[in-house]
């Protein structure tokens, strides 16, 4: 019976990858065929004969340019939730695999993979085409304008201004995407929720660049024709409002100054606050485009907004920390509780807010601990650097010096976590962290050394973990793999540590003395929990997702032909032409916010017969108290004080020769941009050189 099941999930999968390709060409070419006089022409046709339809033009509009988008969301859903979490085979060298390998390695653009070139060099022909087939075809038939009497040259470059904004509007229409998390469509190419928000970031960066030389360049017709007194405050009737999409541009503008890492990084508040100016800039792109061109950028648009309902939804009501440990180099380890029911990946993501230090902030943390291991509790931790987490520092310690320790409320967004662990297939590892970013690293031993894993799945059996800090102190946020490292208790997987603590002189101490000292610093406080709170229980089933995203489609498109047909009549193209031009866009918003009205109060309905039906509330303290005492270390583990590895002779030649002929070694890097760069160059230069042997490169992140 289990042999006819899983026979039937492949191949409902296999269809299912087949439909997923079929729209993805079938979008692709409608993006390519739209500049084109051939569509134009067909389609004004086919516009005329849905006006006298029930459908509508509207109706057509959502269906061709906006549907395919949501039908791939819904239909990536499905197949990501019929995808087997277990790794059952090794990681073989391949075309597949090698694609995915580092070709490009820059400080300016960073790590760039085959497939991400790729992408990248397909749109920016697709803008190239974009752009040329709509600025040919004006040029050819170039109209004067009756209300601005401009010269050839002046008249052309406004043309061009113009076609300037399509290419901006291109890049809206991707822009949201690479940012869902619950409803991530990038998990089909395997990219994460934190890999792919700097796919988000260029897109943004293209975009405002578009839309600025798009409202610069109007600006300086209309100033040098005299009318720009008479067009900058203007809000017509019908056609381009240009007041709103100035509005947009300067909201799209601030957004994009805020963003910039100067100020990201040093002011995380003011970039935080200013980007929800999404909302205006959205609002009032869709009033200066119109909403024939907003159906093009809908699905994001749509997508983004569901996501961020089912995450506001998935977070309440909130639940509370268990236990804190306190660690010397000022970093704390918060204890949550979990639903023993919640199964999550390693190098998975949370994001955590903290309501008694601000109402409205998330920030994100990968999780250090293994639902294979612990059921009950998962585990994040956090190096306390910047303002918010030095806020929640001093608020742990604050609550261990406290003779009693109140309840510490947060909420939860996820986990979210990778579809498919292809760095866990190789037959041998070498783990690179920096700093805080052991943080993923503490998952992924934990999973690969549990017996549980093991049973289910292969995986690794030869691990090196390379650790760069600054001071020995750092040592102690191996405290959760403690027991793995120094008492190696799995029979099945070799582990080698090599710590190099690259601001210290040199010291005659082991590190077991140096684990001792620092964790014998390690302060621990339980916290009173909340008999109200519920643990941690995930986001909804993929299924669920998906047909939630069906259902607001239905709704959005039947009150957007409901709320057309009341307000602009059909087959009256009299009554069309004298009806404003923003009321289409008010119906559009209006359906939107219908829509995702009826959306919130299914998932609100499915939230909580999930709560009633078994999820676990928080009434007593699950928090592990009290610190083991390490014995029996392994001699083999190296430090080096005052320098930082050497990563071509001192690491992976060394770990590759000692691999054997016929292995495949996976590289694995959490930390700091530049020593990701630096490994993914050694690793480019070294595949050639390989016989036999397969060296595959990935990058994780620590935080967003």
């Amino acid at each position: 019976m289990q042999i006819v099941t899983n026979m039937a999930k492949t191949t409902l999968r296999v269809l299912l990858k087949a439909f997923i390709i079929l729209i993805c060409a079938g979008w692709v070419s409608l993006w390519l065929l739209k500049p084109t006089n051939l569509w134009i022409r067909k389609w004004h046709g086919a516009e005329d004969r849905a006006s006298s339809t029930i459908f509508g033009y509207y109706g057509l509009n959502f269906a061709v340019y906006a549907f395919p988008g949501i039908a791939l969301a819904i239909t990536g859903l499905f197949y990501l939730s019929l995808q087997p979490v277990e790794t059952r085979r090794r990681q073989a060298r391949s075309s597949a695999t090698a694609f995915s390998n580092p070709v490009v390695v820059n400080s300016f653009v960073g790590i760039l993979s085959s497939l991400e070139i790729l992408a990248i060099v397909s749109i920016l022909v697709f803008l190239a085409w974009t752009f040329y087939a709509r600025i040919s075809n004006d040029f050819e038939k170039l109209m004067p304008i009756k209300s601005m009497k401009l010269n050839l040259w002046q008249l052309k470059y406004l043309r061009v201004a113009t076609r300037f904004g399509l290419l901006a509007e291109a890049c809206l229409a991707l822009l949201l995407l690479p940012i869902l998390r619950g409803l991530a469509v990038f998990q089909l190419v395997g990219i994460q929720f934190e890999s792919s928000v700097r796919y988000h970031i260029w897109l943004g960066s293209a975009m405002i660049f578009f839309a600025t030389f798009h409202g610069a360049s109007t600006l300086f017709v209309w100033g040098i024709s005299h009318h720009i007194q008479d067009e900058i405050w203007k809000w017509q009737k019908t056609g381009r409002i240009y007041l709103a999409g100035e509005i947009a541009l300067v909201s799209g503008l601030v957004m994009w100054i805020t963003s910039l890492p100067q100020i990201r990084r040093k002011k995380f508040e003011i970039f935080y606050y200013t980007h929800h100016l999404y909302i205006i800039f959205l609002t009032f792109f869709l009033l200066h485009a119109g909403d024939r061109h907003f159906y093009w950028v809908f699905p994001g648009i749509f997508l983004f907004g569901l996501d961020k309902l089912l995450r506001i939804i998935q977070s309440r009501p909130g639940t509370c920390v268990l236990a804190a440990r306190i660690f010397p180099c000022k970093a704390i380890e918060l204890i949550l509780p979990k639903d023993s029911s919640l199964k999550y990946t390693p190098s998975s993501i949370i994001f955590m807010k903290v309501p008694s230090i601000s109402k409205f902030q998330w920030h994100s943390f990968s999780i250090s601990s293994s639902s294979v291991v612990d059921s009950q509790t998962m585990s994040v931790l956090i190096k306390c650097e910047g303002r918010w987490t030095s806020s929640l520092y001093n608020m742990i310690q604050a609550k261990l010096d406290a003779d009693q320790v109140k309840c510490m409320p947060i909420a939860i967004e996820g986990p979210y976590g990778p579809s498919s662990l292809n760095f866990l297939r190789y037959d041998s590892l070498v783990l690179v962290a920096g700093g805080i970013g052991i943080t993923p690293f503490l998952s992924i031993l934990l999973e690969i050394a549990s017996p549980k894993s093991s049973n289910r799945c292969i995986l690794p059996t030869r691990v090196e973990l390379i650790y760069v800090v600054r001071s020995s102190q750092e040592i102690c946020l191996l405290n959760s793999v403690s027991s793995l490292l120094l008492k190696q208790e799995s029979e099945k997987l070799y582990l080698k540590l090599k710590v190099f603590v690259t601001q210290e002189k040199q010291s005659t101490s082991t590190i077991e003395e140096l684990l001792e000292k620092s964790l014998s610093q390690i302060q621990m406080v339980n916290l009173e929990t909340d008999g109200s709170s519920y643990a941690v229980h995930g986001v909804e089933g993929l299924p669920w997702m998906a047909a939630l995203i069906g259902i607001s489609s239905i709704v959005f498109l039947g009150i957007l032909i409901c709320l057309n047909r009341m307000l602009i009549p059909s087959g009256k193209k009299d009554v069309k032409r004298k009806s404003p031009s923003w009321i289409a866009d008010v119906v559009i918003i209006s359906s939107f916010i219908i829509a995702i009205c009826c959306s919130t109060l299914v998932a609100i309905v499915l939230r909580w017969r999930r709560l009633n039906k078994g999820i676990m509330r928080v009434t007593q303290k699950q928090g592990k108290s009290g610190e083991e005492k390490w014995k029996n270390s392994v001699e083999e583990h190296e430090i080096h004080f005052g320098r930082r590895p050497n990563f071509v002779e001192e690491i992976l030649d060394a770990f590759v020769n000692k691999s054997g002929r016929g292995c495949n070694v996976g590289v694995v890097v959490c930390g700091p941009e530049s020593m990701k760069q630096s490994i993914a160059l050694i690793c480019q230069q070294k595949c050639p050189s390989l016989e036999k042997q397969y060296l595959g490169f990935h990058s994780l992140n620590f935080t967003i």
